[in-house]
């Protein structure tokens, strides 16, 4: 069975009031009547007086007790803006637009949570030794050394024009400069 407690035209945003209502939305109504009572906003204040109404609907019309309640839907839906004018520079205006909200609070009976009858316990299976672990790793390590140049001796062999010696692929031959060759 679905109560539902209503809150028309108060004087705070709807923007603002939606931030509370989804913090407390499929939330067991005792739960989120705490949290809302821990939350420093008009718009918890007002949420936490339409909640405890939606309750007190709940327990009252219905017969239903408040440990089994749970918010099914929080809305706060817009109300008429009330338009007033601030007097500005020059003889302008400029409007002020002061918003309203309505909220609206359902509440559902939800089953009693279900006390599990506890498992017998059984002896526990060893669990064979993981072996695909290790071969993931290599894996890896193999694409890892693959993936870098890497001198190999099977390398092929370049000589360097300027002088007899031998280079591996990728290497580089040494720059001399003047100061290297000056004797005393």
């Amino acid at each position: 069975m679905e109560v539902k407690a209503h809150t028309k035209y108060a004087r705070i945003s709807a923007f603002k009031v939606r931030e509370v209502t989804r913090e407390i939305q499929g939330l067991p109504a005792e739960q989120a009547l705490e949290i809302v009572r821990l939350i420093p906003k008009k718009a918890a204040r007002l949420i936490g007086k339409t909640l405890a109404s939606a309750i007190a609907n709940a327990e009252n019309n219905n017969n239903l007790r408040a440990a089994n309640l749970v918010i099914l839907s929080a809305i706060a839906g817009e109300g008429p803006t009330l338009k007033r004018m601030h007097t500005r520079a020059r003889g302008g205006g400029a409007r002020i637009n002061k918003r309203t909200a309505h909220i609206t609070i359902t509440l559902t009976e939800a089953e009693p949570p279900k006390e599990k009858a506890p498992r017998a316990r059984t002896a526990k299976k060893s669990k064979p030794a993981a072996t695909s672990a290790p071969k993931a790793k290599t894996e890896k390590a193999d694409a890892r050394a693959s993936a870098a140049p890497a001198i190999c001796e099977d390398a092929p062999v370049d000589k360097h024009p300027d002088e007899g010696h031998t280079l591996a692929a990728g290497d580089k031959a040494e720059q001399v400069t003047s100061s290297d060759h000056i004797t005393s």
